[in-house]
């Protein structure tokens, strides 16, 4: 089992935060996923017919991830929230990435409800996984780049396992060790918001979402929520 958890320090400088924590064992990439190929392609349509667009940085949703990336002292304009890159990206491409059945998935639903998103095969995660603010001892592989490493800088907010760092400025980057892939089967999926007041029933209905697009090609699906007052969850 893996164990989930915010450090007091982080959940004392954002007490909204609300993360979803939505499980899947068994995961099965290699077969078809019409629903989500279906909403990945109705996503697409809508934005070629007007009738919706990505949150830009005007959106309170997105405004509020640059203004905790600005007070860990992370320029947001050049280091993007991920959930921005990628609004940014689909709005001038006119298309989503395609990566993979369980990757498009939770960027179909980041992208659909303006949340920040991840994901981390957990049979490469090594012991428990801490959003926690950075003190500059740790290490970063980055996502597609297995040889390059980098040092966040103390005081980054980062996600961690005992081995290095899973996902640098908060949710900017993941790392290359736990990538989820085709062949992953047990993996640990994350939907995030800074707003739980305002923005906590758009995030449980986005992780109902991303559950509903795995759970026919799982063996079991699970959402934990982590918050200030219950800090940790364990899966």
């Amino acid at each position: 089992m893996t164990t989930f958890r915010i450090s007091p320090d982080v959940a004392a400088a954002f007490p909204d935060t609300l993360i979803a924590v939505v499980t899947a064992t068994g995961l099965n990439s290699r077969e078809p996923w019409p629903h989500t190929t279906a909403a990945m392609e109705d996503l697409e349509q809508e934005l070629a017919s007007g009738t919706w667009a990505p949150a830009d940085e005007s959106d309170p949703r997105i405004e509020a991830w640059h203004t905790a990336y600005r007070s860990f002292g992370t320029n947001p304009r050049r280091i993007r929230p991920s959930v921005d890159a990628l609004g940014r990206r689909m709005a001038k491409k006119g298309a989503l990435p395609r990566i993979n059945p369980a990757v498009d998935s939770y960027n179909t639903v980041s992208v659909r409800h303006g949340l920040p998103a991840g994901a981390f095969d957990l049979d490469h995660v090594t012991g428990d996984v801490e959003i926690r603010y950075a003190d500059g001892s740790e290490t970063f592989t980055p996502l597609g780049e297995p040889d390059a490493t980098e040092t966040p800088k103390p005081g980054e907010i980062i996600y961690t396992d005992t081995t290095d760092v899973l996902t640098r400025h908060w949710n900017h980057r993941d790392a290359h060790r736990t990538r989820v892939t085709e062949t992953s089967t047990h993996v640990a999926f994350v939907i995030e918001t800074l707003h739980a007041p305002d923005d906590g029933h758009l995030l449980e209905a986005a992780a109902e979402e991303l559950r509903s697009l795995l759970t026919p090609h799982a063996e079991a699906t699970t959402v934990h929520y982590l918050t200030r007052k219950q800090p940790q969850v364990t899966i």
